[in-house]
């Protein structure tokens, strides 16, 4: 099947680190993309991108941005608001955008969730899609994503896709991994405090947006297996990460670069993986291994955390 698509792809968040990705994902593979943001200006200025304004949580304007879309990638969430706030946005917000594409005959929903809502607890071991869940008492963030992608999977009619990747490593301004959790670990030595061979699961950023552009514009046949491709008319999670690493990387790099010190100790901790067979028999596999992916982190902060 061609992943060559002349309809719009809908990408909410289109001016953050993952949703600017996959609006350049999608044009590479030739798809036209409607940028759904909330401030004019704010979409990426590339050719094939039509710049639409407005809140996706309205019922209204919801079922206008989909008119005519082959497929919606939802990339919002509002990380470091109150639970309310992050409620409100993603609980019932994003289940509002998946109706409206469902009823307007949209073709796939692809959904940034996170492995976030997987218990990783020291005892988890290994993370499949069919690993446990968070439970309520899990911080407010993966409890809200854990709800959204419960809410969505009741979307009935939809073929929806749930991506499901641990931290993204990728530079920008509002990257969590590259940018603003460095700049905490410049002055909160707590901050710099790990377990050094727990896991540190992760993914770039640009092998996420690839996924979700192939999937998007329905270059994964869907199946009736979950195991070969998105189930025709119901949810599907998928996980989406690269070869295990550990907090030594991770933090290890991120203090030498800042030159700090990281203060190792040794306590229970998950040591366990994220698995992706699922997303390997898809068709994906990761492009940007380790040692690139910290060596673009290390120079971006090189010269201290971005201000």
């Amino acid at each position: 099947m061609s992943d060559l698509v002349s309809d719009p792809v809908v990408v909410t968040g289109a001016n953050g680190l993952v949703g600017s990705r996959v609006c350049a994902a999608l044009l590479e593979r030739g798809a036209p993309v409607r940028a759904v943001v909330r401030r004019p200006g704010a979409a990426p200025d590339l050719a094939g991108v039509e710049e639409v304004v407005g809140d996706f949580a309205d019922p209204e304007f919801a079922a206008r941005v989909v008119v005519g879309a082959a497929g919606v990638v939802t990339t919002v969430h509002p990380m470091g608001s109150d639970l309310a706030t992050q409620h409100a946005v993603a609980v019932v917000g994003t289940p509002v955008l998946a109706r409206a594409a469902r009823d307007a005959g949209v073709a796939r929903f692809v959904h940034l969730s996170t492995a976030a809502v997987y218990d990783r607890s020291p005892s988890a071991g290994e993370v499949d899609e069919a690993a446990a869940l968070v439970d309520d008492d899990a911080d407010d963030y993966a409890v809200t994503k854990r709800d959204t992608d419960t809410g969505l999977g009741a979307v009935e009619g939809s073929t929806t896709v749930l991506l499901r990747p641990p931290a993204i490593l990728g530079s920008g301004d509002t990257s969590v991994w590259n940018t603003l959790r460095p700049r905490a670990m410049s002055t909160d030595a707590a901050e710099r405090r790990a377990v050094p061979d727990a896991t540190w699961a992760w993914v770039h950023v640009d092998d996420l947006a690839a996924l979700a552009a192939l999937v998007a514009v329905g270059a994964v046949r869907s199946s009736d297996d979950a195991g070969r491709g998105p189930v025709e008319g119901a949810c599907t999670a998928l996980n989406v990460a690269a070869p295990r690493a550990t907090q030594r990387d991770y933090v290890g790099t991120v203090c030498d670069a800042l030159g700090v010190e990281p203060e190792w100790t040794d306590e229970p901790a998950w040591r366990g993986s994220i698995q992706t067979d699922r997303a390997r028999a898809w068709g994906w596999s990761p492009k940007v291994d380790l040692e690139q992916a910290l060596a673009e982190l290390h120079q971006g902060l090189h010269q201290g955390p971005r201000r």
